[in-house]
């Protein structure tokens, strides 16, 4: 287990007297009803992506490179749908870290808990993959009341933040591992840990494949789930999460584990990891976080950006 961020009386100086100021806000919006947090969300997310430009036109030229046959009607639909979902994961935070447990179980819906019972149960770990849905501050909270698990996570550069943020995310869960950790997260899984990985950004040419993701032929695409799965004594299993309509609440379902992964062939491993990623996806594409840079890392170092 990793050294959790402690409280320190440093905290208190007036340098982080806004990000109390911040946190306090939140914590007061936590306590309003579902409905209307999500209702205060989605406006605030449509009212963000008209100021920020910048990241309207990410999302817009993700949706265009991955469905190029998509009416662009439709696209720009789903694009201010995406819109709202952005909002709506602002304030899911607040959910996620500071929700007690009876308000959480009344919107956790859990399927498939059998698939990670039998792995336990054979003695393995669980190399968990999820997708970066805009909702998973809550979903990972939903998870942790079935089954208490590890994250991995980036440190924020702000302690007091960092401090926040830590002990929200394992709240309900057990502990938080740095990104850049693998081998804690390896020991984690060898200690029978159910354990979250996100194999779905682009984390650069260093450790990746360029395979198709939706139709963007060449995708930089990371084998850490590869490293992890071959270092580790555990089974790789994916995960769908998912905001209901009406109010419901949050969808986990477990799928079945992979069989025969990794089979030594990278590339044939990772686009495996990639269909499954776009199968969770096309489930409620709207709640995908279409705002990184996905395809920002090209085969040729020297090639023009897909995002001019």
């Amino acid at each position: 287990m990793v050294n959790a961020p402690r409280f320190s009386w440093r905290f208190l100086l007036p340098q982080y007297w806004l990000v109390w100021l911040g946190a306090a806000f939140l914590y007061l919006l936590s306590w309003l009803p579902y409905r209307v947090l999500m209702g205060i969300g989605a406006a605030f997310g449509r009212l963000l992506f008209k100021v920020l430009k910048s990241r309207q036109k990410i999302a817009r030229r993700n949706l265009e490179l991955c469905f190029p046959d998509m009416p662009a009607t439709e696209r720009e639909t789903l694009l201010w749908r995406n819109a709202e979902e952005s909002g709506k994961a602002m304030l899911e935070t607040v959910i996620g870290w500071w929700w007690p447990n009876w308000r959480i179980r009344k919107l956790a819906h859990f399927k498939g808990y059998e698939h990670i019972q039998q792995a336990l149960a054979e003695g393995k770990g669980v190399l968990l993959l999820a997708a970066h849905f805009l909702h998973l501050e809550a979903a990972c909270r939903v998870f942790g009341l079935t089954h208490p698990s590890v994250g991995f996570y980036r440190p924020n550069n702000n302690p007091l933040w960092d401090y926040l943020q830590y002990h929200g995310r394992a709240r309900s869960n057990k502990y938080m591992i740095g990104k850049r950790d693998v081998k804690g997260l390896i020991q984690a899984l060898n200690e029978q840990e159910v354990c979250f990985y996100l194999p779905d950004q682009d984390y650069g040419r260093n450790r990746a494949e360029f395979v198709p993701f939706f139709a963007v032929a060449e995708t930089a695409t990371t084998t850490g789930t590869l490293l992890f799965a071959n270092a580790a004594n555990c089974v790789v299993i994916p995960v769908i999460t998912s905001r209901l309509a009406d109010y419901q609440g949050y969808q986990i379902e477990i799928l079945p584990p992979f069989q025969d992964f990794p089979s030594g062939d990278d590339k044939l491993d990772v686009t495996r990891v990639n269909q499954w990623v776009e199968q969770a996806v096309l489930t409620h594409p709207e709640q995908y976080m279409w705002l990184h840079r996905r395809f920002k890392t090209r085969p040729d170092p020297d090639a023009k950006s897909l995002y001019h």
